[in-house]
């Protein structure tokens, strides 16, 4: 979310952020419930001045005069009622035109609609030349059987699939190499909720835009209720699935307890939801800053819409997994770029690692997201898709999320409390890793070569052979 006094102040500037980006949102509208609430609220300021001016008076006055200035309180606070009844309508429509208001992107992040106006910074390692026909990594995994896509898709539906034997085994390798590494790095390891409510991808940004790449279910959740024969007093009862409600199953005081509005929950995309979101609503002592967390998790999403190529092997898939870095530093911008590099470096350093050929990009306008401010995504060479193909995106979003999620700190020396900025980027994500893997590391008898950092995570082997 952006402050409304730097919207007010230069309207075109986030007019333009909102094009450059490809997202709808209507700034004029916006600005004029703004100033439509800011006017309610000052009459509701004043009228409060002027009751407790007016409710001072009363005890001094009698007769005419007395019951006049009750007559003055009276409409005062009619006046009060329709006025907080006006608010109470423009703020649902002043937040939801706020969420959609884009962040402007830096000033060196190219200009371009969508992925293929991304601008290259810079190549790594040297791409392999076969001197026999390679296979792609669906038909290695199928010839060694450690990748099995048929019976995930009949179990599960398209996108799915199974890894087993050493394809499992190599699947955590790396994704426990990567964490390792960023503990070495002193980033501090969490296990996170795979859960989130809709005010958690709200507040990281998630919401609105991805809705229909989330999958979203009712939710079992302890809500407040009140229990008449107590006189009122609050208690708690989770809350019953939907298919309880207006139906026989269940007693009748638990159907008594089933709230009106269905609650939902979200299976996240990443961990960088609830790594960012860990601490909302906080104020956080400056000098906890920054804090850098890195979590391994699975991942959930829909990819709807996705097609092509894309559909096939291990690249666009339902579910995967994931090990995320994120950082919480202090409002700077000099810090954010500081840790911009540093968690590209990260993510740099284990492609290097596993020696496989990457490219680096800053990418454009139009293939940002409404928070980010700057992006570089890395690509691996894939040699099946004949390109570098993206496998990590480093993601810098100044106070964006923080002040979504209220997230603060306290600032001694400006003697306030200031938003947080918040960064992320992917460490590692496999399955998708594994395709470069397999296919730069196979050999011309079907056999794969296991890159020398992960063979402690694999029992000291060199090669993944087909079991007999």
């Amino acid at each position: 979310m952006i402050d409304i006094k730097l919207i007010q102040a230069k309207p075109e500037k986030f007019e333009k952020a909102a094009k450059d980006k490809g997202f709808d949102v209507d700034i004029n509208k916006l600005l004029k419930v703004d100033s439509a609430l800011r006017d309610l609220k000052k009459l509701l300021q004043d009228n409060a001045t002027y009751e407790n001016m007016v409710q001072k008076e009363i005890p001094t006055l009698s007769g005419k005069e007395r019951q006049s200035k009750i007559e003055t309180l009276s409409n005062l606070k009619q006046d009060d009622v329709e006025w907080k009844k006006n608010i109470k309508k423009l703020q649902p429509e002043f937040n939801d035109l706020m969420y959609l208001v884009a962040q402007p992107a830096d000033d060196d992040v190219p200009l371009g609609k969508d992925d293929t106006e991304n601008v290259e910074i810079r190549t790594e390692g040297k791409i392999r030349e076969f001197d026999f026909g390679p296979k792609d990594h669906v038909q290695l995994g199928t010839a060694l059987d450690i990748i099995d896509i048929e019976r995930g898709v009949k179990l599960a539906g398209t996108r799915n699939y199974f890894l087993k034997g050493d394809g499992a085994l190599l699947h955590h390798a790396v994704l426990q190499f990567a964490m390792d590494f960023m503990v070495g790095k002193g980033y501090v390891p969490m296990s996170v909720p795979l859960l989130a409510r809709d005010e958690v991808m709200q507040g990281t940004g998630w919401f609105p835009d991805a809705e229909n790449q989330t999958y979203r279910t009712e939710a079992d959740e302890e809500v407040p209720i009140k229990d008449e024969a107590m006189t009122g007093q609050t208690m708690y009862q989770p809350s019953l699935p939907v298919s309880m409600t207006g139906s026989s199953s269940g007693s009748k005081e638990q159907q008594t307890y089933r709230t009106e509005k269905d609650l939902i929950i979200n299976f996240v995309g990443t961990s960088e939801v609830p790594l960012t979101a860990y601490r909302m609503d906080e104020i956080l002592k400056a000098d906890e800053l920054p804090l850098k967390y890195v979590a391994m998790s699975s991942c959930f999403r829909r990819e709807a819409g996705a097609a092509g190529k894309d559909t096939y092997g291990l690249y666009r898939i339902h579910q995967f997994d994931k090990v995320e870095q994120v950082v919480i530093c202090e409002n700077s911008v000099e810090q954010s770029n500081k840790f911009h590099d540093e968690i590209l470096a990260n993510a740099e350093a284990v492609m290097a690692a596993l020696e496989l050929p990457y490219r680096v990009s800053n990418v454009c306008t139009g293939d940002l997201g409404r928070g980010q401010a700057k992006k570089f995504d890395i690509e691996a060479w894939m040699p099946s898709r004949n390109n570098y193909c993206e496998t990590h995106s480093a993601s810098k979003f100044y106070e964006f999320q923080a002040r979504r999620m209220n997230l603060r700190y306290k600032d001694i020396a400006a003697k306030k409390n200031l938003f947080c900025h918040t960064l992320n980027n992917t460490v590692i994500a496999s399955p998708r890793i594994l395709i470069p893997i397999l296919e730069l590391y196979q050999n011309a008898d079907g056999s794969v070569t296991i890159p020398k950092v992960l063979r402690p995570y694999m029992s000291g082997r060199e090669k993944i052979v087909k079991r007999e």
